[in-house]
């Protein structure tokens, strides 16, 4: 009688860490005498897309090098994944997937072959031809990388970023260069990782439309600094600009008031008016008013309240 050999079964994949994927306390960074960070907090939690927004310099770069294991931070505390990100191993990396600013590795390699050869360093990765059916490439698969065009190396990026099955994303700057149509298929690609896979996403940009097209939540990040942190139509909300109110008035001329009540302001024009207000337009603070009210401020010197929200991520 012949004895098979059983084959042992692979180890179960870890747990999913309790708590926000992502956690930083008081995370500061300094190059000799520049400080860069200056005591940076933030909660990321499990299926989110999160965007960190700032200008060029605002640190960006640098928070995410530390949040990836790439940089040790000055001070402070951060937990990715339930691990300290400076003392992340191989089976924590495999958990993790990146997609870098700029990525010119690899280019005599074929897309198909590059991907099944990236598959190989992780224990459960994704099957190669149908993530670039996934990622819009499988018309590409023969091809050279360094034929593709930009938008299409941007696809492989992602496509090498997710083989592993990640649990969180980092994209960084993901779209620049990218056409109209190259960008809204980028979204429609993160957005179906975030809501049909579960895939918690960190996003870094300056690009305000991308932010709020694809982001539950924005952290922007000014000067080293946390200025203030939620959902794009909290952000707004929390804009120093204040709402303007436009209508004409019975002499035909074209009046603007600017207020932080506009509903109030509305109630009172249609009480002392004889009948309907012509050409009436509330336009109220938007993503963009709030973004340049934190940047210009720290041009300006000024801090402000937004100190205090930069403890509420």
């Amino acid at each position: 009688m012949t004895t098979l050999k059983r084959t042992p079964a692979p180890p179960p994949p870890p747990a999913p860490a309790a708590g926000p994927v992502v956690r930083a306390r008081g995370v500061t960074m300094a190059y000799g005498d520049l400080d860069v960070l200056h005591g940076i907090d933030l909660d990321i939690h499990r299926g989110e897309v999160f965007a960190l927004l700032g200008p060029n310099g605002a640190g960006k770069t640098t928070t995410v090098e530390i949040l990836e294991g790439f940089r040790r931070r000055s001070a402070g505390e951060v937990g990715v994944l339930g691990v300290d990100p400076e003392r992340g191993d191989d089976a924590w990396r495999a958990r993790i997937g990146l997609v870098l600013q700029s990525w010119r590795d690899h280019r005599r390699w074929r897309v198909a072959e590059l991907l099944t050869h990236f598959a190989t360093y992780y224990p459960d990765p994704r099957d190669p031809d149908e993530l670039l059916a996934l990622v819009g490439l499988a018309d590409q698969a023969g091809r050279q990388v360094e034929r593709l065009s930009g938008g299409r190396r941007r696809r492989l990026d992602v496509a090498l970023g997710i083989v592993g099955r990640p649990e969180l994303l980092f994209l960084d700057e993901p779209t620049t260069g990218f056409d109209p149509e190259a960008r809204h298929e980028f979204h429609l690609l993160v957005e179906r990782l975030a809501e049909d896979e579960g895939v918690t996403v960190l996003l870094t940009t300056h690009d305000l439309v991308e932010a709020e097209r694809l982001a539950d939540r924005i952290a922007m990040l000014v000067g080293g600094r946390i200025r203030a942190c939620g959902t794009p139509a909290e952000l707004a909300r929390r804009a120093a600009a204040r709402a303007e109110v436009r209508w004409t008035a019975e002499d035909g001329t074209q009046r603007r008031e600017r207020t932080e009540d506009p509903s109030r302001l509305v109630w009172e024009l249609h009480r002392d008016a004889d009948g309907p207000i012509a050409g009436l337009e509330v336009r109220r603070p938007t993503l963009e008013d709030t973004y340049l009210h934190m940047v210009h401020r720290d041009k300006d010197g000024t801090d402000g309240a937004a100190g205090g929200e930069a403890r509420t991520v």
